[in-house]
């Protein structure tokens, strides 16, 4: 993560007690569809936080990726050649996933159960 994503991090968690103190609040004082209303908005900064740390995993995994092929080019063909390469079979790959080759090590082996 660098300076920006930690400093949205601290204002989606100042927002989010913020928020949570006033659903403590109206809890005590005000209509309890208020508190409700408070406590729900209090939760969406925590997943705002969830998701920049994704983001910062992510652009350092690229970073990492980069690094390893020495240009930034050849990153994106890594990152084409490692999908390619986790394909398992040429009928998965055509069949949008649906099918495998008899030979594929994922393939599921059909039950003769099966209706």
């Amino acid at each position: 993560m660098n300076c920006s994503s930690r400093f949205l991090c601290a204002l989606y968690i100042a927002t989010s007690a913020g928020l949570a103190w006033t659903s403590v609040l109206e809890v005590r004082y005000g209509p309890a569809w208020a508190a409700c209303l408070f406590a729900a908005a209090s939760i969406v900064p925590i997943i705002a936080v969830v998701r920049e740390t994704v983001i910062g995993e992510q652009r350092r995994w690229l970073l990492e990726l980069v690094a390893r092929t020495g240009r930034g080019g050849d990153a994106a063909e890594a990152i084409v050649r490692a999908e390619l390469d986790s394909a398992c079979c040429e009928r998965w790959w055509t069949s949008l996933g649906s099918e495998h080759d008899v030979t594929c090590r994922h393939g599921m082996p059909r039950s003769s159960s099966a209706a």
